[in-house]
This record gives structure tokens, C-alpha cells and sequence, in this order.
């Protein structure tokens, strides 16, 4: 096993990081309150005082397996992603900016309850201290994460489908060419039957729909 501090690290950030004083002295406190381990697979072990410190150590963690997939989910969750790939992604970027805004998530987050928001602030200045102190490392259109940011990659497997947005249909509304129709969907109809409502049932149907 291999046992890393997070603390080992925060006197890099004054030689590596333009950020202001305030965030070096609180990602020095961050820091200095979180271990991480290694095991002999290389899975992270994270611990922390509190929840925000086991939420800035494990996306410290994560960034340190595989930032370029982090900073890739959240190019295209906040619709960002023609910054890093150019032209061919404004129509992605387009879906994902007509689904959710910059405003409506800073708006969330600002109307989300403290304990929230100290967990999404650790989660940014996981990224952020990471980004500091390790400069070989190079963004390709991320170089600050705020805490508002975490929400636009909240959608599961509950949410809505954006996937469903078809980009050619897309392209071709706000480019004023024809818009293909889409088929309707086939319904195939199943064996089962439904049984006849009796009067009453049916007038209480009426009353509760």
C-alpha cells in the first residue's frame, strides 16, 4: 500500500498557482485534513475529517487516475465542448445549453442548503489544487472549477434524455433549412385485455383523473 497526504503537496501551490491567498490558505487547511491510500491495485482510499474533506480528497484522487475524463464530462455537460474540438461540437454544445444554462445552475447552487454547498465548494478546490500542483498537466479548455459546475453533471439515469435531441434536426431549425419528420413511434399491441368499466367505476374514474 502506498499512503499519500494531500498536505504533502500544498507548499507546491505557492510556486505553481496564480490564485489568490484566500484559496491557497484554504486548500492548505483542505489539504492538510485528508489522506489518501493507494492499495496494491492502486484503488484509492480516501479519508477526510468530514464529508467535504472525503469529497475533495476522492476528486483529487479521481483527477490523479484520469483528469482528461473528467474535464471531458464536464465540456459536455456545461456545453463546452467546441472550446477543446472545435466547430464540429457547436451543435452538441447548442442541445446541452438549450437543456440546462450556466445561470440556472449557479441559481441552484446558490439556493442549495450549506452542507450542499460545502460539498460542492470541496469538490472545486479538489480540481483546482490538483490543477495546482500538478503542471505537467495541461486542460484543454478547464483550467478553474467552480463549485456551481458539479450540478450540470447531476442527470442519471432518472433524468431527461438529451440524447434524444437530434442533432441534425437541431442544425437544420436554427440553419432555416427543412426539418425532417420523424417517424411515430410503433406501439405493437400485446395480448392482454382490458375489461369494460362498470357505470360506477367509470364515473369514479372521471372524478379522480
Amino acid at each position: 500500500m502506498r499512503k499519500t497526504s494531500v498536505a504533502a503537496l500544498a507548499p507546491l501551490l505557492f510556486l505553481l498557482t496564480a490564485a489568490s491567498p484566500p484559496e491557497l490558505a484554504s486548500w492548505r487547511a483542505e489539504a492538510t485534513r485528508v489522506t489518501i491510500t493507494r492499495d496494491d491495485w492502486g484503488i484509492a482510499h480516501v479519508h477526510g475529517h468530514t464529508d467535504a474533506d472525503a469529497v475533495f480528497g476522492m476528486i483529487y484522487a479521481q483527477a490523479e487516475d484520469d483528469f482528461p475524463r473528467i474535464e471531458a464530462n464536464y465540456l459536455t455537460s456545461l456545453g463546452r465542448t467546441a472550446e477543446a474540438d472545435g466547430q464540429k461540437a457547436i451543435w452538441q454544445d447548442l442541445r446541452a445549453r438549450l437543456y440546462v444554462s450556466d445561470s440556472e445552475l449557479k441559481a441552484d447552487y446558490a439556493r442549495s442548503p450549506l452542507p450542499m454547498r460545502k460539498l460542492m465548494d470541496a469538490w472545486a478546490d479538489g480540481l483546482n489544487c490538483f490543477l495546482a500542483t500538478h503542471p505537467n498537466v495541461h486542460p484543454r479548455a478547464l483550467t478553474r472549477f467552480e463549485p456551481w459546475m458539479a450540478l450540470s453533471f447531476t442527470e442519471g439515469s432518472i433524468g431527461g434524455d438529451i440524447e434524444r435531441i437530434d442533432l441534425d434536426q437541431l442544425k437544420a431549425f436554427y440553419s432555416g433549412k427543412p426539418i425532417a419528420t420523424a417517424p411515430s413511434p410503433r406501439i405493437e399491441r400485446q395480448g392482454s385485455t382490458v375489461s369494460p368499466l362498470r357505470r360506477s367505476s367509470r364515473r369514479a374514474a372521471r372524478r379522480y383523473c
